[in-house]
């Protein structure tokens, strides 16, 4: 192969908030050896603009991008349908693809990667996790050397703005409104606020980084809905903060990685954790490795401008002969659970017998309390407080729970958050 492409014709599928900036840092910086021909999108007349070239074509028909002498599409559209099958017809036509689609990659990359070697295309998807920051590159390329044991990551931008203002004392609902108006979360949040988009990035580090290919169903999703104020005067208490983390690790027993433990959802994170340090709409990842030991990728994981970046990056790669290093997963289930401890927020009626009561059915499952905290000012009849528990599985938690539930002091079902600790036993 050429160590340079002289003539690389590229199309633009989708002209949004990614797909307007890729076009903007292409006609501006006008890379050597890379002209923007097409773009597509519905209803393009609408998207305009004077600052295109009119070498460009606009289209409102895929068939005219395919049918083109484009040889690179950028698919910025999302969702797997028609985004997947457009994929695959420009995969199939010898055509190369770059991505930011991590539902796509996430449910279908193995399978596309494996028709885009068949074709001698490239299928690129730097910007499929978080945004302008080299997570991929850098598990593909810098990291391919080690044998990456655990991921830890704030993967979603959404929920970590949400999170950073609850931080500052608002609640759940009003910061949900202030990131929509901002456009940092869609009028429906669930992707988002969810788990579901988190899920999908971690499937795909788990993919390259632990050489797992998980079904992303089987990883079990926790809302942040659920936090309140309240949680964040109570992790302070603990030395912590609450953000959306995603992780997966290899089981210690595994040596071939088979047996992967992998989750989604909100958790208290000890303040000296890099993960603590994300503000806003920034993402940060720690990927620990066997032998060179923990290494953090962080900074501005969401916006059209930093994704953008990497998709641009992903041409320029293509454009230089680069190829990604291939790095072979094998199907893996996820095995087992975290062995966590967990802090547990209550708010009742006060009355005699509460504590004896959580403590009992705690005690049933095995699981020991490791410390009650109350904080003042609380009216007792309405009184939140936290009971912190040693190291336990959730599904016996969630017994204990269940059986807690049914005390009639209780005021709202009761609400547990899993511990993150450097080195968590499992």
């Amino acid at each position: 192969m050429s160590a340079f492409v002289s003539n690389l014709k590229v199309a633009i599928l989708g002209f949004g908030t990614v797909g307007s900036s890729v076009a903007r840092i292409l006609c501006d910086l006008k890379p050597e050896g890379i002209e923007l021909t097409h773009i597509y999108n519905r209803k393009i007349a609408r998207k305009r603009t004077d600052w295109v070239p009119s070498t460009v074509q606009l289209t409102e028909d895929f068939e005219t991008v395919l049918n083109s002498d484009a040889n690179v599409l950028l698919e910025l559209v999302g969702g797997l349908d028609p985004a997947g099958s457009w994929v695959r017809r420009a995969l199939a036509a010898g055509k190369s693809v770059v991505t930011a689609n991590k539902k796509l990659i996430a449910f279908h990359g193995i399978e596309l990667e494996k028709l885009a070697r068949s074709k001698n295309a490239h299928l690129r998807y730097g910007a499929a996790v978080a945004g302008g920051i080299p997570v991929i590159p850098g598990l593909q390329q810098g990291l391919a050397g080690d044998q990456v044991t655990r991921i830890e990551g704030i993967l979603n931008g959404t929920c970590n703005f949400i999170l950073s203002k609850m931080e500052e004392g608002a609640e759940f609902a009003d910061v949900l409104k202030e990131a929509q108006a901002n456009g940092y979360a869609e009028a429906d949040p669930t992707e988002d606020v969810d788990g579901f988009d988190a899920r999908a990035k971690l499937v795909i580090l788990s993919r390259l980084a632990l050489r797992a290919d998980i079904d992303p169903n089987e990883i079990p999703c926790r809302s942040i809905r659920e936090v309140s104020a309240v949680d964040f005067a109570y992790a302070r208490e603990l030395g912590c903060t609450i953000r959306q983390i995603a992780r997966a690790e290899l089981r210690p027993q595994s040596v071939n990685g088979s047996d992967v433990l992998a989750s989604v959802g909100p958790m208290l994170v000890p303040k000296a954790s890099p993960l603590a340090w994300s503000r806003g709409t920034e993402n940060t990842v720690l990927v620990g490795g066997r032998y060179g030991g923990d290494v953090v990728f962080s900074g501005h994981g969401a916006g059209g401008h930093p994704t953008a970046v990497a998709v641009v990056s992903d041409v320029i790669g293509i454009a230089h002969g680069s190829r990604a290093v291939d790095l072979p997963s094998k199907k893996t289930a996820i095995g087992g659970e975290f062995l966590l401890r967990h802090s547990i927020r209550f708010i009742v009626c006060d009355q005699p017998g509460i504590i004896a009561g959580i403590a009992l059915a705690l005690a049933e499952q095995g699981i020991n309390i490791h410390a009650i905290f109350q904080k003042p000012g609380y009216s007792q009849d309405r009184l939140p407080f936290v009971v912190t528990v040693e190291p336990c599985a959730a599904s016996a938690l969630h017994r204990a729970l269940d059986r807690i539930g049914k005390m009639t002091c209780l005021l709202e079902k009761p609400f547990d958050l899993q511990m993150l600790e450097p080195e968590d036993k499992v």
